[in-house]
């Protein structure tokens, strides 16, 4: 049977859509946008009018490549004020094994104490479990045993983070199946060994904001956010030439390098500054510019590091779009050491790390579904009849066909 999700990610400057397709344990992507945001600022809803308005811009894009309608998604809340607990429970197995429903009834008086006054669950990280009071695994589904006791990660978030999304959502007609945070989506996109292995951390430098995630063998425990971003680089360099945020931004993206190492003096680039006056830029002056930028913000999230934990960081890992500047991860290991790597996504037409959210919601989405013993796709059979017409190609933004590109994640197999 096929399987297909839907993730969207909510970001101050753009709103992702990625549409995968599960088949024999390998995530294919169908298709994914991301168009101009409105009325999100920080990451946060401050327009309810003017979000709606471009999460709808959103969904007609990607459903224009479909040729169906998204009804279902899962979707990232905002991680201000989330509050992270560890929870225990223990009940008695049901049969002669433990199932799923064991493995589920295990946190269920956990997390029932758990809760916070103004706050919601937004999702359960497992830890592991404890069969008979003594063998400990991390998945003892179809083990026999008398007594199941079950240990994870809570994460809350405050009420008004989850209700300004979701009732945006409904409001446009979907349903929001599951709801996660950058912190888990992040972690499931790039998860391997050295994230399962110790303390490390990832950090995700967006527009207006940068998320520092902490994680102890792969279970995220602590998240910082900074209000500065990608955004803030294109203020210094619109303030610099006198030249619109836009040109700012382009200039950053494919003409500046992240430091100035590399930069060519006499590589200019031409534009027109906001009195219509024709200037030149050399590659080495706006990439110093950058340079002084990224630096503040990557120490302040080094700070923030050593606030949130006193152990050894074995492993730091950055995504975002600033990730994405020439000769970044130079600079980051400036400051961080060699411990300091680009997160990368491998999914052909997804590969930009401005996507690494929206795709890791789907893979952990994916991943308690196996936990739950659940089957399911967010398209009914009629949909998947027309995304399986011969006459249909999918599209993502690179303007690639993406039909048959087949990415190889494989979830715990």
């Amino acid at each position: 049977m096929e399987h297909v999700y839907s993730s969207i990610d909510f970001g101050s400057d753009t709103i992702k859509i990625v549409v995968c397709e599960l088949y024999n344990n390998r995530l294919n992507l169908l298709a994914a946008s991301s168009t101009k945001s409105k009325g999100i600022k920080r990451g946060l809803i401050t327009d309810p009018k003017e979000a709606r308005d471009s999460i709808e811009n959103a969904f007609n894009e990607i459903q224009s490549m479909l040729g169906t309608e998204i009804k279902k998604v899962v979707t990232i809340i905002p991680s201000y004020n989330c509050e992270y607990k560890i929870i225990k429970g223990k009940t008695k197995v049901l049969g002669d094994i433990i199932t799923n429903k064991d493995m589920s009834n295990a946190y269920r008086e956990g997390i029932k104490d758990s809760l916070k006054p103004g706050y919601e669950f937004a999702t359960l990280m497992p830890i592991d479990f404890k069969i008979n009071g003594k063998t400990i695994m991390e998945d003892p589904k179809d083990f026999p045993g008398d007594t199941l006791e079950g240990r994870a990660m809570s994460i809350m978030v405050p009420k008004k983070n989850l209700y300004s999304v979701v009732s945006i959502l409904e409001s446009l007609g979907k349903e929001v199946v599951d709801i996660s945070i950058t912190s888990v989506s992040d972690m499931s996109v790039f998860r391997d060994k050295q994230i399962d292995s110790g303390i490390c951390s990832i950090i995700n430098i967006g527009s207006q904001t940068t998320t520092i995630s902490l994680y102890n063998k792969g279970v995220p425990v602590n998240t910082k956010i900074l209000s500065m971003g990608g955004s803030d680089i294109d203020n210094d360099i619109a303030y610099m030439y006198k030249i619109s945020n836009d040109e700012a931004k382009k200039i950053k993206e494919k003409f500046a390098f992240s430091t100035k190492r590399g930069a060519n003096p006499k590589d200019i680039y031409e534009t027109v500054d906001l009195d219509g006056k024709s200037i030149k830029i050399n590659q080495l002056e706006v990439s110093e510019i950058i340079m002084y930028r990224v630096e503040e913000i990557l120490s302040l999230a080094k700070k923030e590091i050593n606030l949130l934990t006193n152990r050894q960081i074995k492993y730091i890992m950055f995504t975002g779009g600033v990730s994405n500047l020439v000769n970044f991860e130079l600079l980051a290991q400036d400051i961080f050491g060699t411990k300091a790597t680009i997160g990368k996504v491998n999914l052909v037409g997804a590969r930009n790390p401005k996507y690494s959210a929206a795709l890791g919601n789907i893979i952990y989405f994916i991943g308690t579904l196996k936990l739950k013993g659940k089957d399911y796709s967010m398209l009914s059979e009629r949909d998947m009849e027309i995304l399986s017409s011969p006459n249909k190609h999918f599209i993502g933004t690179d303007g690639n066909t993406m039909l048959g590109k087949v990415f190889g994640y494989f979830f715990g197999e």
